[in-house]
């Protein structure tokens, strides 16, 4: 396969591009680099799928049609795994612009790549966020996702209703992926357990909101490639609905789905931080904070469907996978 991974050199796109060139399959890769953090993690990463002949990067940005049109010309991609996007909840809110550059308009230059290049599957990156102030839990694709607490969650709806039009307009085979608080080693900066490992290793304070009575259902990167990999060539089919009256949110006539990507088991934010402090043999030293604007309380997958497309999920327990994320930690921060 000759595959187009945007956002290649951001956390989940270095991960499933190194796995697919593993594999022994092609990856164009496209990312802007830019500095909503380090870009030095950002090159490192690269650094490591530039030892692979078959890797081939671009430097760019998505929503710049004609860059990206170029590479669609230059190349027969046959498959799309769309990552790039603006990250982080919080920052949505300093930062609106940004959201809408990225993950809207950037979202529509692959859209109409896909419609005027046609390609045999299309799976983009939608996010936890979107269920919002959903109380009903696990969350499961059924559920309505029209009440989103945050800018970002909001972009990652609007993604999920594009895409679905563009499948059925122009028949483009289509997976949405709602990612459920994704870590491990290479992992992003701006997440908490990334974070706190930082602060704590140098032992400063940590931020912890709503006196760490939140959950979540951290879910390893080698889980996610794994499910992102094994969808890949399996695209979702057009079929017909004759009963119209209650039709699910997360599928549809056209070849279009919504599939959720998780742990399964939400941990309490203060026991994640009981496993840091264990790893690296540091006292956590708290700034207790009020809930953000923007938060929920908790996350909380049903991997059901997924399950029937491609079974189970690895499920890399927290332990391991946190230990995992501090080894390579306190390699990388010594280069």
């Amino acid at each position: 396969m000759i595959i187009l991974v945007t956002g290649v050199a951001g956390f989940i796109g270095m991960h499933t591009a190194l796995r697919l060139l593993k594999n022994g399959h092609s990856v164009i890769g496209v990312d802007n680099l830019n500095s909503y953090y380090s870009p030095k993690l950002k090159e490192d990463r690269l650094n490591l799928l530039s030892a692979y002949p078959s890797f081939t990067f671009y430097h760019g940005a998505i929503e710049d049609r004609s860059f990206i049109e170029t590479i669609f010309k230059q190349h027969s991609i046959g498959y799309v795994v769309h990552l790039a996007a603006q990250a982080g909840v919080r920052y949505s809110l300093e930062a609106p612009q940004a959201y809408v550059d990225s993950n809207i308009t950037g979202l529509l230059t692959i859209l109409e790549m896909c419609r005027h290049y046609p390609v045999e599957h299309l799976l983009f990156a939608s996010s936890s966020s979107v269920y919002g102030s959903n109380q009903s839990m696990p969350w499961h694709e059924g559920q309505g996702v029209d009440h989103p607490l945050s800018f970002y969650a909001a972009t990652k709806r609007a993604n999920e209703a594009m895409t679905h039009s563009y499948s059925h307009l122009f028949a483009i085979p289509m997976t949405g992926l709602r990612f459920f608080t994704v870590y491990g080693p290479w992992g992003r900066p701006d997440m908490a357990y990334f974070k706190f490992a930082e602060a704590m290793h140098s032992e400063q304070v940590i931020t912890v909101f709503n006196e760490g009575q939140m959950y979540r259902d951290f879910t390893y990167i080698d889980d996610i490639v794994h499910g992102v990999v094994e969808l890949l060539d399996k695209p979702p089919q057009s079929q017909e609905i004759t009963d119209t009256s209650e039709l699910d949110p997360a599928l549809s006539h056209a070849p279009w789905r919504i599939l959720n990507i998780g742990h399964e088991e939400p941990v309490l934010l203060m026991d994640m931080i009981s496993k840091l402090e264990s790893l690296l043999n540091k006292k956590a030293l708290i700034d207790w904070q009020p809930m953000q604007p923007g938060d929920v309380l908790a996350t909380y997958a049903s991997n059901e469907r997924l399950r029937t497309l491609i079974g189970p999920l690895p499920k890399t327990g927290l332990d391991e996978g946190l230990a995992a994320f501090v080894s390579w930690y306190a390699k990388w921060r010594h280069q």
